[in-house]
């Protein structure tokens, strides 16, 4: 009941920061005045699951799309099979997706991230989730597919919320993502600033750009473009070779200092650290604590940096999977590997993928 609690104070955050963006925007104060009393209709839903013997984590991550239009250095997704060019699987159907967001809405989900691939290649996902204004849609995508129609559909579904994925500046974002990528999001930010439409960064973080990414004046110069929420997400090695990217726990330990420090800088902004976070909220929220992931075929998974699953959204109810033996076996492995910093399903892969021998 303690996790239930901080995450409904994180959630009350996040909209805290909202009403602040929206104070002297009438479509983005429109917005607020028709998504804030559903939030409390769907944290009052979670409570009534818990009552009745199951938890439902208030966040989902759905990975919409197997395709993406660049090829980044050390992408999670194309290094688990979420991603990539050669992958003979059928991803979902709009319809499909639409199910499990109907079941997600009626269990008390608030929020879906949806992922990819780069989500905004399924544009007609997107429009189906214009269509959920009890739920929000954070869309992480590397920016370069909004185009002044896309800008216009999130501008009239204010609760579709960009989540632009940058490195650091031109020549950070430009190493990892490929050469023009950070001016064509610099212009896309300035595009969402004109519209007054609330954004956000999810910035990787790693020993190469972790001082530059966490400086006070690289976070006044995000907030001066228009954007509302920072995610600092710690590298996971997906890829092989680029261990030397991933921060030591002393880094991991200052980071999550940091963030404490800028929260009290900038009031305006929301900003998180993954997993860093989770420290504070008991150990590792994957596995349906505090969210699970779907990747574009159905399959249920743990969290993205850990790719095994065994039931299927397309057989399987959402309710099934959160109840499953499969993901309490989980919370058990990660309970007991204890919270040291990292990804800790990801540092034992070897436990859970011996729950399929």
């Amino acid at each position: 009941m303690n996790l239930n609690k901080m995450m409904d104070q994180g959630i009350a955050q996040i909209m805290t920061t909202a009403r602040r963006f929206y104070l002297n925007n009438a479509k983005g104060r429109a917005f607020l005045m028709g998504i804030l009393p559903e939030m409390v209709k769907s944290t009052t839903r979670r409570k009534l699951q818990e009552k009745e013997g199951l938890h439902v984590p208030p966040f989902l991550i759905a990975s919409i799309t197997s395709q993406c239009n660049l090829h980044c250095a050390g992408c999670y997704a194309r290094a688990g099979g979420g991603c990539g060019t050669t992958i003979s699987k059928a991803n979902m159907e709009a319809d499909q997706w639409g199910n499990i967001f109907d079941q997600a809405s009626r269990l008390g989900v608030a929020f879906i991230l949806l992922a990819g691939g780069e989500p905004f290649l399924r544009r007609d996902i997107l429009e189906l989730a214009g269509e959920y204004p009890n739920v929000i849609f954070p869309i992480f995508t590397n920016g370069t597919m909004l185009d002044e129609e896309t800008i216009e559909l999130l501008n009239t579904h204010r609760n579709l919320i960009p989540i632009l994925s940058i490195e650091g500046n031109a020549r950070e974002t430009d190493a990892r993502r490929g050469t023009g990528t950070h001016e064509q999001i610099e212009a896309v930010m300035a595009a969402l600033k004109k519209r007054k439409i609330l954004f956000g960064t999810s910035i990787t973080v790693t020993k190469e750009n972790m001082a530059l990414v966490t400086e006070n004046e690289f976070l006044s110069a995000l907030e001066d473009k228009g954007c509302g929420v920072t995610l600092y997400v710690e590298y996971v090695p997906a890829e092989a070779g680029t261990d030397y990217l991933v921060l030591e726990q002393a880094e991991i330990k200052q980071l999550q200092a940091i963030c404490l420090k800028l929260r009290k800088s900038f009031r305006r902004m929301v900003i998180l650290s993954f997993p860093g976070d989770e420290e504070e909220m008991g150990g590792c929220l994957a596995s349906g604590r505090g969210f699970f992931h779907i990747n574009p075929y159905g399959d249920a998974e743990p969290c993205p940096f850990s790719p095994h699953a065994k039931q299927n959204l397309t057989s399987d109810s959402m309710e099934a999977i959160l109840r499953s033996q499969y993901f309490a076996d989980l919370r058990e492995i990660a309970v007991r590997a204890g919270n040291h910093g990292g990804c800790t399903l990801f540092e034992v892969s070897d436990q859970v993928e011996s729950l399929f021998a």
